[in-house]
């Protein structure tokens, strides 16, 4: 008779959890910087001076942001390929939270046209002077790379990863899972058996499942009555 080996405990996905809240923070603190400033003349009126947020710039970024919070709980809800597909979803959005900030730094994009149609300039009005900040771009890029690490961590994640907790599981399938367990258990072999969890052993009492019951030794029922038998034939 073996000792049962120590069941190991279950990862929780804490590094992937942060770096989603963090990619989150900083992308929403960004929505809030001066992206763009673009100075302009119409010839007609004093020269006027246009600050472009990130929420104007990137309109994506806050709803981005707030996706990524979604992400969290649905990181915590669910487990095995659901999370993986999660953790792809998340790596979609950091791709695409990744796009403007760098067209933005490496100067690859239309920056002061798109500042005049921001900026709603009327059709007279020139554009003076384009002055872009860096580090709202850089603070979105490191976001995107904290969503991009979790995302990979989340694809990496083992099938026994664990959720938020049983306690929000259907009761249903609560019991159904639990009457599996203790069929299990059952089957193992004598001295191998773990021990069920309270949660278990209530569920499982609920779907008319005994979990102290001990399986019967093969051949006990045969012993038992071939012992009847031959004291009847004794008889």
């Amino acid at each position: 008779m073996t000792e049962a080996q120590p069941r190991a405990p279950r990862r929780y996905p804490v590094g992937a959890i942060v770096l989603l809240a963090l990619a989150a923070a900083a992308m929403w603190g960004a929505s809030r910087l001066t992206w763009v400033t673009v100075s302009s003349s119409d010839g007609l009126t004093e020269p006027r001076t246009d600050e472009l947020v990130g929420a104007t710039w990137f309109g994506a970024l806050t709803p981005l942001a707030l996706v990524l919070l979604a992400a969290i709980a649905a990181v915590l809800a669910t487990r095995g390929w659901l999370r993986r597909l999660v953790g792809i979803l998340i790596g979609l959005v950091a791709a695409v939270t990744a796009v403007p900030p760098f067209a933005l730094l490496t100067g690859s994009g239309a920056t002061e046209d798109r500042a005049a149609t921001l900026a709603e300039l009327p059709g007279r009005a020139t554009v003076t002077s384009v002055e872009t900040a860096a580090f709202p771009a850089w603070l979105t890029l490191v976001a995107a790379l904290a969503a991009f690490v979790a995302a990979v961590l989340l694809a990496k994640m083992p099938e026994d990863a664990a959720r938020l907790s049983g306690k929000y599981d259907n009761p249903v399938v609560r019991r159904a899972a639990a009457s599996d367990e203790v069929a299990k258990r059952r089957g193992e072999a004598a001295g191998e058996n773990e021990d069920l969890s309270q949660r278990v052993l209530w569920d499982a009492l609920d779907a008319g499942a005994d979990p102290t019951e001990d399986t019967p030794e093969p051949g006990a029922e045969t012993g038992e009555s071939g012992s009847k038998r031959r004291g009847g034939n004794g008889a």
